[in-house]
């Protein structure tokens, strides 16, 4: 992804570096009423250019920030999550705990029918 992304990057500052070489007429650029700036074409597009690309760094410092965020809100959910499951985990080792005893009475039941029915036969 980040070859295609650097293809395209390059192919459109080519075409615009390609067009500012055939434009450096001086225009004038009305920035509020009484400030007016002449400069070629091709410095005000290498300007404009500069601009586009910090605002679109910063759009995306931003929307990373939101992310880092957003992944707060998660690892905090993930952390309740993994001490309630902590604490089940616990409940059910206890539980089988309790239970355990009770289970070689029922094996031992059930061998001593089936020995019975061995005598039997």
């Amino acid at each position: 992804m980040r070859q295609i992304n650097f293809v395209v990057i390059f192919v459109i500052s080519l075409a615009l570096v390609l067009f500012g070489i055939e434009n450096t007429d001086p225009t004038i650029i009305h920035i509020v009423q009484g400030v007016d700036v002449e400069a070629p074409l091709c410095i005000e597009l290498i300007v404009a250019m500069g601009i586009g690309a910090v605002l679109a760094w910063v759009f995306s410092v931003w929307v990373q920030v939101q992310g880092y965020l957003g992944m707060g809100k998660q690892i905090e959910q993930r952390e309740v999550r993994i001490e309630e499951l902590e604490r089940d985990v616990e409940r059910y080792r206890v539980e089988l705990e309790e239970q355990q005893p009770m289970l070689p009475a029922s094996k031992n039941a059930g061998n001593d029918s089936e020995s019975s029915e061995a005598f039997a036969n």
